[in-house]
């Protein structure tokens, strides 16, 4: 009885391993690939740079004391529109008034002092004509008439300085404006011993607005006077604003050991809906081709497995017989006989099952398209832009990752 136990559990082993190999050697014969495809198709390729910034007014003017004083009152306040020359604030002219009326005295004082003095110089001149006095006399007199005149100068300049200070406690409006930032309020004594307190901050016109971005010094060689800009803010997350490159700041800014550099974009603003100090992901368009025939960028990347390509023995002769030779002495992929800079690719397309491949001329290409210069595709054509193998995402375990061979996504199976 248990030799036939036995036997019978050996025959089922054997039974079982006869029908794992055949599973696995079935599974081997009837793997099938399939492919995604997507069309060629015309339209634009951009090819753009992308960076941050920060928005600001095209002129802003920051208000400042140029005495030191208490804050008697205030004429502005956030967002007030002004005008130039229009009052914002008023210094207590207390002490300030008091200076002045200090230097009108100084300048009496002054005044009576040449008098005296003119009246001396006159008495010595007469008797040293008469020589009743000697030339030391005359010249002590002749100096002391000259300093008289000096400090006249000096108390009069003294009083036009008290009165200009006392016109400064009047704090006007340089510019025409906006007020986006008031830093003082009435009661506050504002020191302007060592440099001249803010005390306000004032736009020209919110409706010309600029972004300072920063670009990495990788890319501003692409970047010129002119180009079209476009960005997004967060507050307006669907909106695209427009704008274009007016200035390439030559200065560098390091960070960390990076450095970037500042572009100015100019941007209108006639809805307002843009505020200093927003935040913009902007994108420069450096170069742009229209209404070119495009394949996606996937097709480009992608390579099928080895068992299912076409032999593709040929595909470099029929590249140098198509489009030339390809003038190596520079290093660089270019063409004979063709402007511009070109780079050899391949796409691939399904011809009775198989992929095939289809040298082309690669133009400008971006994060999703490809421009075709050159080559046996034409609009409509669908091209190979990635494959899955069903026989392994079938028996992979369900717990591991995913790969899957050739480009990237696609957008219809075939």
């Amino acid at each position: 009885m248990m030799k036939k136990t036995k036997l019978w559990s050996t025959v089922g082993g054997v039974l079982v391993l006869l029908a794992l190999v055949y599973f696995f050697v079935a599974s081997g014969k009837s793997e099938k690939v399939t492919y995604r495809l997507d069309k060629v198709d015309r339209g634009d390729v951009i090819l753009s740079i992308s960076a941050t910034g920060t928005l600001n007014a095209d002129t802003t003017v920051q208000v400042g004391s140029q005495v030191s004083g208490r804050i008697a009152k205030l004429y502005a306040d956030f967002n007030s529109v002004v005008k130039k020359g229009q009052l914002l604030a008023q210094l207590d002219p207390t002490f300030l008034r008091a200076a002045l009326d200090q230097a009108k005295a100084g300048v009496i004082r002054a005044r009576a002092t040449l008098n005296q003095a003119e009246r001396d110089y006159n008495r010595t001149k007469d008797l040293f004509a008469k020589n009743l006095v000697s030339q030391a006399d005359m010249d002590a007199a002749l100096t002391a008439y000259e300093s008289a005149q000096a400090g006249l100068k000096q108390a009069e300049a003294a009083l036009e300085g008290a009165d200009v200070n006392l016109r400064y406690a009047t704090i006007t409006s340089p510019i025409s404006g906006v007020v986006i930032s008031r830093n003082v309020d009435v009661g506050q004594t504002v020191a302007a011993s060592l440099q001249a307190p803010t005390l306000f901050t004032i736009a020209n016109d919110l409706r010309k607005m600029q972004v300072q971005a920063s670009v990495d010094e990788a890319d501003i060689g692409s970047v010129k006077v002119g180009q079209r800009v476009t960005f997004r803010v967060d507050a307006y997350p669907e909106t695209q604003f427009e704008g274009r490159v007016s200035q390439v700041r030559l200065a560098p800014v390091v960070t960390q050991n990076v450095v970037n550099y500042t572009v100015i974009i100019n941007v209108a603003n006639p809805e307002m809906k843009l505020m200093p100090g927003m935040t913009a992901t902007v994108s420069i368009e450096v170069d742009k081709r229209e209404d070119v025939l495009r394949v996606p960028i996937q097709a480009i990347r992608f390579t099928p497995p080895d068992d299912q390509k076409e032999s593709g023995g040929r595909d470099s002769l029929r590249m140098r017989r198509n489009f030339g030779q390809m003038d190596s002495s520079r290093g660089e992929r270019r063409w004979k006989g063709m402007p511009g800079n070109f780079q050899r690719a391949r796409v691939w397309v399904l011809e009775k099952g198989k992929p095939k491949p289809i040298p082309i001329l690669r133009g400008l290409m971006n994060t999703q398209y490809a421009e075709v210069v050159r080559g046996e595709v034409k609009e409509g054509d669908e091209v190979i832009i990635g494959a899955i193998n069903n026989t392994q995402v079938a028996t992979q375990n369900p717990f591991q990752p995913q790969r899957m061979p050739g480009g990237g996504g696609g957008r219809r199976g075939f």
